[in-house]
């Protein structure tokens, strides 16, 4: 969390407003984010719902749906772009977070996000543009809602 609270700045350059999720309760967030000045948002996935949305429960230590440590980037249409995995005692590689994003948000400028009508035009597929990463498996998550 550290990592993201140090280089939030680089992140917005990219584009990227980060997020934290857990199974922890918002309590617990509201400790870590006070203990750790953190400068982003955590989200409370208490029951569970995301880390099966995302295929990442994991059994630890007896333990049922423990969330895999992992860090999605999503696009602005709720579209899983990169997807990264790590074991427990591994410290992710933000510079390679920051680097895609940055990608993705010039490949967005570039050529859209292929999410607007064609309007008889032939839409315009991620593989056709050889400076864009390998496709992901891409999951669709509905947008957050605001009220």
């Amino acid at each position: 969390m550290e990592l993201l609270r140090d280089r939030r700045a680089a992140f917005e350059e990219a584009g990227v407003q980060p997020v934290g999720i857990s199974r922890d309760s918002q309590w617990c967030h509201i400790a870590w984010t006070q203990a750790l000045d953190l400068n982003f948002g955590l989200l409370s996935d208490f029951n569970g719902d995301a880390v099966r949305a995302f295929d990442i429960a994991i059994e630890f230590r007896g333990f049922q749906d423990v969330a895999r440590r992992s860090a999605f980037l999503i696009d602005g249409t709720g579209t899983v772009r990169n997807a990264w995995y790590y074991e427990t005692g591994d410290v992710p590689d933000v510079e390679e977070w920051i680097e895609h994003s940055a990608k993705l948000q010039t490949a967005s400028r570039s050529y859209g996000t292929g999410t607007s009508p064609t309007r008889g035009r032939r839409r315009r597929r991620w593989a056709s543009y050889p400076e864009r990463p390998a496709r992901p498996s891409l999951h669709r998550i509905p947008p957050p809602h605001t009220t």
